[in-house]
């Protein structure tokens, strides 16, 4: 141990203007990486592997295993070689990012059509809940949602409360699966989406939810869009984000939930919102009381 406190002090007695430079770029890219693999899946499994490095470093530096050592040594760069094939859903999310990152600011325009669909889609949200109509409205935000589209029939349509009325109408050959709704377009409708393997809505008897729950949950896992679903037994109003879930919402609740995550905000306007368009994963999430 003595050992390792006298490396640490040469370490620190060596450092200079460039050396903190080196370490705070290093700081930054593992920063960035940490804020775009947030609440995915892939997140609990790193924080692992993260502890799991640094007991084994320690072990190594404070006693001698020489075996021990060479068969680390051997392992990390099989290790290193399947971090692409562990982590290929969230690199791929993070490069689709990265690659929408420098969009420019929506126009006053897209602005006003954004509130238009949401409006819409709280609008048919309601009266699917009277009518307790099932329904399963997905809202795309940074993470493309292409590869669900091709699972349904594609649309391209614009947005209305009187055509998700018609797509949910029970019995009608859209009425099964997902809407995925992409800016101002509705793109395409009896998509399946995945489900939820976490287990959070069966936790509790009186939370049981059916598949348009568990795959509302599910597509919030895998990606940052905005799921809204209805319950065709009881007419309720839930949101999804994030793998958690807001239930009991009514069209109030939910126009402003979903304003705080698509609508114009006074805040997210100028050189701010020009920031946000740039570095999306520092855009600060809606605070909304969430519930699992």
């Amino acid at each position: 141990m003595s050992e390792l406190f006298d490396n640490l002090l040469f370490i620190f007695q060596r450092l200079n203007w460039l050396s903190v430079l080196d370490i705070l770029l290093v700081t930054a890219i593992f920063f960035t990486i940490f804020m775009f693999l947030r609440n995915t899946q892939a997140m609990v499994l790193l924080r692992g592997a993260l502890l799991l490095f640094i007991f084994i470093s320690l072990l190594i530096a404070a006693l001698p295993l020489p075996a021990f050592s060479w068969l680390v040594s051997s392992t990390v760069p099989v290790l290193l070689l399947a971090i692409p094939v562990i982590f290929a859903t969230e690199i791929r999310r993070v490069l689709g990012r990265l690659g929408r990152a420098g969009a420019i600011l929506p126009s006053e325009r897209r602005r006003v059509e954004t509130l238009d669909v949401i409006s819409a889609v709280v609008h048919a949200s309601a009266r699917l809940s009277n009518r307790r109509h099932g329904a399963l409205i997905v809202m795309e935000r940074l993470d493309s949602l292409h590869e669900y589209v091709e699972t349904g029939v594609t649309l391209e349509s614009e947005v209305s409360a009187e055509l998700l009325l018609q797509v949910f109408y029970p019995n009608t050959p859209l009425h099964d699966g997902a809407v995925i709704i992409s800016g101002t377009s509705l793109l395409g409708a009896a998509c399946v989406m995945p489900l939820s393997s976490s287990g959070v809505l069966a936790d509790n008897p009186e939370r049981k939810m059916g598949l348009r729950h568990r795959a509302a949950l599910g597509t919030s896992e895998v990606s940052d869009a905005v799921v809204v679903v209805i319950s065709e037994e009881n007419g309720a109003i839930s949101l999804a984000y994030g793998g958690r879930m807001i239930h009991r919402l009514d069209a109030e609740r939910l126009e402003n939930i979903l304003r705080a995550f698509f609508g114009p905000s006074e805040a997210h306007q100028g050189l701010e919102g020009l920031i946000y368009r740039w570095f999306p994963f520092l855009e600060p999430r809606p605070e909304t009381p969430v519930e699992t």
